[in-house]
């Protein structure tokens, strides 16, 4: 029967909140923290509990069940030396064999709506692996056995709507507070159609469920800056994960790394959770005594196989009569842990015995049976029974998405944004390297004249300018290598599209790009004595823009197909590198052999460096060897100026053409040519880099599609 503690009384926040409303009988604890942390400061510190305690269920609309799981990997065989620099043995033809790892070896067990079931065992003995079974994170074509709910294959689409995976490590943005992380959880999560008002509402409804009050304004925090506590980061994590109040949720070790206290806090959590209505599997290192009182069934695993399967009151009776009881007052969890310890190291049977035992012990007890009367609902009627009664977010259980793409752009953006204004040192570095990168270029190369030393001082400024922009966008490296994991955590479940990703990404870099290529075209432009006026500015301004939009583009790409960071900037470098050698500056195109012409211009450096090149030295109008500068660059550089003119008086009458020291030999037409930069107007340049900047966008698009699909083959 139904009671309420004296005194007691339930806050609007918990009775009128969506999600949180008429359910099925459950035990709410909700814990309310004043003081300076909390909403009324200044109140003194107070801590309320209220608690309902209601009949558990009698009938089980969820019952999620698996059969004779089973799941072997390769293992990858050892560097041998040839049989000439060895001995021979008789192992030799085992080592030649292919051989396999038995993760998981027949696991079945079911567990019913409102029940926490723990996955127990040593490291190595098969616990993620099962939760990743049943999590569907296993090529299908590599598991064996089946997984049901309420005796219907789901299909991936519906798991990926009603279920939820939280992994072992907090995946989270460091500069978002807890209540900023929920909102955006909810906004991907939760359907356009539910009112922004319901979504902040589920939110603070969440935050009171998971005991978050007074970290809701907390940011989460990492190495370099102070945030939450480890165990309020691990709520955070679940309740990202839960924002959509999922039926299923697999946890994968969440009390992994935090003390007895705040693992307890945890497990409390998952508790409530289960009790509103979810089914919960969680795998577990060695729980303590109060958390094993919080689980309702258990699996033990010892080398991927099952050696106990059922409630934690039946351990006790379950070794007494395989012959080895528990102590009085030993801890029954550790006492399993050593006898299975123990089983291992044997020799004979050893651990067989005790899973024979396990299998047969279960067909004599009917503590784990679901009798036929608990499944009064089919899947499709549990849901939509469910739905009626506010458990899922809305009648589009099975959507693929809950938003349109242009709503996951924006949520994204702003989400990439926020992070940004947070991080300011990021952007200031950045805008550092290139101020200072650009004023030695102002100062090395001020006020160019237009002589042949000049001209080579140009094609110089031009090539170092164009590939310190490439290099200064490795920068972008360590950014989506730094949301990998959290990008395919949501992703893994249909949070968002990985093109809205993608879209976002490319917008939220654009302020940027344009930023600091105003920044350096302004330093550099008018100090170096550039030409083309205003006219001339806007095109190297935004010859400036495409190479960093073509840069970024190219890092990014990068990041998603390189593991680590040190790996990426050594890739980023050579390969930079390498576009600087075969973009014209030190080998003219014509010059280059036919085997690497296609470097040349797959080279990113060659188009803006071609580009800016031409929008200087296109104007035949204007000189750049004029009289006597013909000798400039020979032997006779040094001879006196009347010499010179006397040389030019003599050269006019050997070739019958007047030559005097305002006559013009060289042009900037003249000065492309020799540098064999007349294959592509700068025009074409500039488009071509802007395109190669949207080309490695969609190869960084499929880079995502193909390479992370999270799952174990």
């Amino acid at each position: 029967m139904s009671h309420l503690r004296a005194g007691d009384s339930l806050s609007s926040a918990s009775t009128d909140a969506p999600f949180l409303g008429p359910r099925d009988p459950m035990a709410i604890e909700l814990q309310q923290v004043t003081g300076s942390g909390g909403n009324d400061a200044g109140n003194g510190s107070s801590l309320v509990h209220q608690v309902i305690e209601l009949p558990r269920p009698t009938s089980f609309p969820f019952v999620l069940s698996f059969s004779k799981l089973t799941y072997s990997v390769k293992l990858r065989r050892n560097i041998t030396l040839p049989g000439c620099f060895r001995m021979k043995s008789q192992h030799d033809s085992q080592e030649t064999m292919a051989n396999t790892k038995v993760l998981l070896n027949d696991v079945s067990g079911e567990a019913r709506e409102g029940e926490i079931m723990g996955v127990l065992g040593a490291s190595g003995s098969g616990k993620s692996t099962l939760i990743d079974a049943l999590a569907n994170r296993i090529a299908g074509e590599s598991l064996k056995g089946t997984v049901t709910l309420n005796g219907e294959f789901w299909e991936p689409k519906l798991l990926k709507a009603i279920s939820a995976y939280v992994m072992q490590e907090d995946l989270l943005f460091p500069m978002l507070t807890v209540e900023e992380t929920l909102l955006f959880a909810a906004e991907f999560r939760l359907p356009r159609t539910l009112p922004a008002a319901k979504k902040k509402a589920r939110v603070q409804a969440l935050i009171d469920q998971l005991g978050l009050r007074s970290a809701a304004q907390t940011v989460i925090g990492d190495e370099g800056h102070r945030g939450v506590s480890g165990g309020e980061r691990r709520r955070v994590s679940i309740g990202a994960d839960i924002i959509h109040d999922p039926v299923v949720l697999f946890l994968d070790e969440p009390t992994s790394g935090l003390d007895s206290t705040s693992a307890f806090m945890v497990v409390k959590v998952l508790q409530r959770i289960a009790h509103s209505g979810s089914i919960v599997f969680m795998s577990i290192h060695q729980p303590s005594n109060r958390i094993l009182n919080l689980i309702d069934r258990l699996i033990f695993l010892s080398r991927g196989e099952a050696v106990f399967n059922g409630s934690p009151a039946s351990l006790p009776a379950f070794f007494s009569e395989f012959g080895r009881p528990i102590l009085a007052n030993e801890s029954w969890t550790e006492f399993a842990f050593d006898l299975i310890q123990e089983l291992e190291a044997s020799s004979g049977a050893g651990i067989k015995t005790l899973v024979d035992f396990n299998n047969s012990w279960r067909i004599k007890t009917t503590n784990f049976q679901i009798e036929s009367a608990d499944l009064e609902l089919s899947l499709k009627d549990a849901i939509k029974s469910r739905i009626s009664r506010g458990k899922l977010v809305s009648d589009q259980t099975i959507a693929t998405f809950a938003n349109p793409n242009w709503i996951e752009v924006l949520v994204l953006a702003r989400r990439s944004m926020i992070n940004s204004i947070r991080t300011p040192e990021v952007v200031g570095i950045r805008l550092g390297a290139i101020v200072v990168t650009g004023f030695i270029l102002a100062t090395i190369f001020w006020r160019l004249d237009n002589s042949p030393k000049g001209v080579q001082e140009r094609i110089g400024f031009f090539s170092f300018a164009m590939t310190s922009t490439f290099y200064s966008c490795s920068e972008a490296l360590p950014v989506f290598l730094m949301e990998r994991y959290i990008f395919m955590r949501e992703t893994a479940y249909n949070a968002y599209r990985r093109s809205s990703y993608v879209l976002s990404h490319s917008i939220t870099s654009i302020p940027t790009i344009l930023f600091l290529s105003f920044t350096f075209a302004v330093i550099t432009f008018w100090p170096v004595g550039l030409s083309g006026g205003f006219s001339g500015f806007l095109f190297f301004f935004s010859l400036l823009v495409a190479s960093f939009w073509a840069g970024n583009s190219f890092v990014t790409f990068l990041s998603a197909i390189v593991s680590h960071v040190m790996i990426g900037y050594t890739v980023v470098v050579a390969i930079l590198a390498y576009f600087l050698l075969f973009s014209g500056f030190f080998i003219t195109r014509n010059r280059i052999p036919p085997y690497w012409i296609w470097f040349h211009y797959a080279s990113l450096v060659k188009y803006p460096y071609e580009g800016a090149l031409q929008n200087e030295l296109e104007d035949s109008a204007k000189c750049f060897v004029k009289g006597v500068q013909i000798f400039d660059n020979s032997p006779m550089a040094g001879v006196p100026a009347p010499v010179k003119l006397k040389l030019l008086k003599s050269m006019s009458g050997v070739l019958g053409v007047e030559i005097s020291s305002s006559t013009c030999f060289t042009t900037g037409p003249d000065i492309l040519k020799n540098q064999g930069v007349t294959d592509l107007s700068r025009w074409s340049c500039l488009w071509i880099t802007v395109g190669l900047g949207f080309l490695f966008r969609i190869l960084f698009y499929f880079a995502l599609l193909f390479g992370s699909k999270n799952k174990r083959r």
